[in-house]
């Protein structure tokens, strides 16, 4: 039987925590701060576009911290390898052909399905695929005060 993997607090609030089961206590609840890039993926401009596009949205959302930014560098890194990849595939195509071995997959075709796969697990983390989207909701009252913010309140009453 396969386990389910455990939902971060933000997104269960921002869901609306719809299992209507107890909130967990003594969860680490670290600041949500807007990262700045490391210079290393400010070198790579695809990797640094994706910053610039993905952590905004991230910390709208209540979902950024600190401790966040390995991970989020690995997806963005991993991003750049994708779309190069991708590239590579546009420009070369599927197969290529080797002197010695004859016609083969391109091996830009692994590099990109390896990515992809790392790029979906992190953005399933962070409920960024359009299944895990469909299911927050944003409250509406002051917009500017944080999905964290919100659950202490209502812990606190």
């Amino acid at each position: 039987m396969a386990s389910t993997r455990p939902i971060p607090t933000a997104l269960k609030v921002l869901e609306g925590n719809r299992g209507h089961r107890p909130l967990p206590e003594g969860e680490p609840k670290p600041e949500n701060i807007l990262l700045e890039c490391p210079e290393y993926l400010q070198a790579d401009e695809i990797a640094y576009s994706e910053w610039n596009r993905l952590i905004p949205e991230l910390y709208k959302l209540g979902l950024l911290t600190t401790v966040d930014q390995t991970v989020l560098e690995l997806y963005c890194s991993q991003y750049s390898i994708y779309r190069k990849a991708l590239k590579t595939i546009s420009d070369k195509g599927l197969i290529t052909n080797n002197i010695r071995q004859g016609d083969k997959a391109n091996p830009s075709v692994a590099i990109a399905r390896e990515a992809a796969k790392t790029i979906k697990a992190i953005a399933i983390e962070f409920g960024l695929t359009p299944s895990a989207r469909s299911r927050i909701k944003l409250p509406t009252e002051n917009p500017d005060e944080s999905p964290m913010a919100k659950l202490w309140k209502q812990k606190k009453a």
